[in-house]
């Protein structure tokens, strides 16, 4: 599932990440080093890690966290067991699992949808994401008010073609209610071998009751760019996310716009979840002069602003018009692009409100095989303004109903293009 990250200078991220593990391991270990009670209640080998790395708080009372460990130690039979034969899970094993949950917990604690501890399995699955080839349905996830939702599903990905769309909520998942289900978790669930099938049971604005779709996973491939060419000197890009490579293909389709002779662009970042902000900022450069502010990190005062400047390729005059079209599915990188462009005149927006993320995560690797998925800073436009929660308004509302999607009718596309041809 895609997330937005900071591409930024990796002196930047080494000390950020250092900080981060610090915290974690000094909120778990301060009690230890403090009252020297370790030994009763965990083992070395657990103490070590606890202990690794950080200062402690010194106005932080562990001492009932220990206080659990040793009840759980000394009490604690598990109800599904109904002999007195022994648990095959090592001592080490649930020690360590122990561990993952209480860092999870201190994650959860702040109460941020973005922000989740990734323990090996779950850091493989994302890693997996990132790579940009994996089995499953193909769909974003996100936390929005304590329910499982729907970013966006990916183009041509069974998710897609199973109907699901962008803000349903996701209440069961094979029967299994979601409620108060953490982002990784869900993925696991989702996620499954291609040609298996997994059973979502989604609630969808306009609906008065849950419906059950069965989604059959495949080899998920996650696209970038399409370009075509409609009647009347309108050039389409359609962009479907920002991953690494997103920027030279970017760079491609505007060269086959440039050779079409076309002055009308749609750019098209409907049901694109986002992914590398340094893309959204080089696209942005194509159209804006150098030095022109595209977004800022808000560190809230943690760490300095950085502000992310135009590069200045600004290669198109004012004889090129450009619409872009954005929907519910328009996340993150997507919402900087979007946002820039309108707030410099260069683009009118059409469609849908977006989905509204406007922060910044980033990956801090706590252990070799562990990693803690952090909201670092806010997203600021062009204006100083927090991208808003709710979404970007765009100066052109057009619903896409699902009478238009069976009927293959695209009524966003087509007031882009009315709009376009009278600018």
């Amino acid at each position: 599932m895609w997330e937005e990250h900071s591409k930024s200078p990796s002196m930047r991220n080494a000390v950020i990440g250092a900080l981060a593990l610090g915290v974690v391991c000094a909120l778990l270990g301060y009690a230890i080093g403090i009252r020297g009670m370790l030994s009763a209640y965990i083992p070395a080998s657990i103490a070590s890690q606890l202990t690794a790395s950080g200062t402690q708080p010194a106005d932080v009372d562990f001492s009932p966290v220990w206080k659990a460990w040793n009840i759980i130690n000394e009490k604690f039979v598990p109800a599904a067991v109904s002999t007195s034969t022994p648990m095959a899970t090592s001592t080490s094993e649930l020690n360590q699992e122990r561990v993952w949950g209480m860092i999870t917990g201190l994650a959860g604690s702040l109460n941020d949808p973005y922000t989740y501890f990734l323990p090996p399995s779950d850091n493989k699955l994302f890693s997996d994401d990132m790579s940009g080839s994996f089995e499953g349905v193909g769909m974003e996830i996100a936390v929005r008010d304590q329910v499982l939702t729907v970013v966006s599903p990916l183009k041509g990905s069974p998710a897609e073609r199973a109907g699901i769309k962008s803000g349903d909520k996701v209440l069961k998942i094979n029967g299994t209610d979601t409620h108060g289900m953490d982002i990784t978790t869900a993925v696991k669930k989702i996620r499954g071998p291609g040609g298996s099938s997994v059973a979502l049971t989604i609630l969808r604005d306009g609906w008065t009751t849950p419906r059950d779709i069965k989604v059959t996973r495949g080899v998920i491939d996650v696209p970038t760019i399409t370009t075509k060419e409609l009647p009347g000197g309108v050039f389409v890009i359609s962009l479907m996310s920002f991953t690494a490579n997103s920027s030279d293909l970017f760079r491609n389709g505007l060269r086959d716009l440039i050779k079409s002779g076309d002055t009308k662009l749609i750019l098209d970042l409907r049901g694109n979840p986002g992914g590398y902000l340094d893309a959204a900022v080089d696209m942005a450069s194509w159209f804006l002069p150098a030095g022109k502010v595209v977004v800022t990190e808000d560190y809230a005062g943690h760490a300095q602003n950085i502000v992310h400047r135009s590069r200045g390729y600004d290669i198109f005059n004012q004889n090129l018009k450009m619409v872009i079209l954005v929907d519910h599915g328009s996340a993150s990188a997507s919402e900087i692009l979007a946002d820039a462009l309108r707030y410099y005149g260069k683009a009118k927006l059409v469609g849908e409100t977006t989905f509204g993320k406007g922060s910044v995560q980033e990956l801090v690797d706590i252990t070799s095989d562990t990693a803690l998925k952090l909201t670092i800073a806010r997203w600021l436009g062009p204006d100083g303004k927090q991208i808003p929660n709710t979404g970007i308004v765009p100066d052109v509302e057009v619903k896409m109903t699902e009478e238009d999607v069976k009927a293959k009718n695209d009524p966003q596309m087509d007031k882009a293009v009315e709009i376009i041809k009278s600018m």
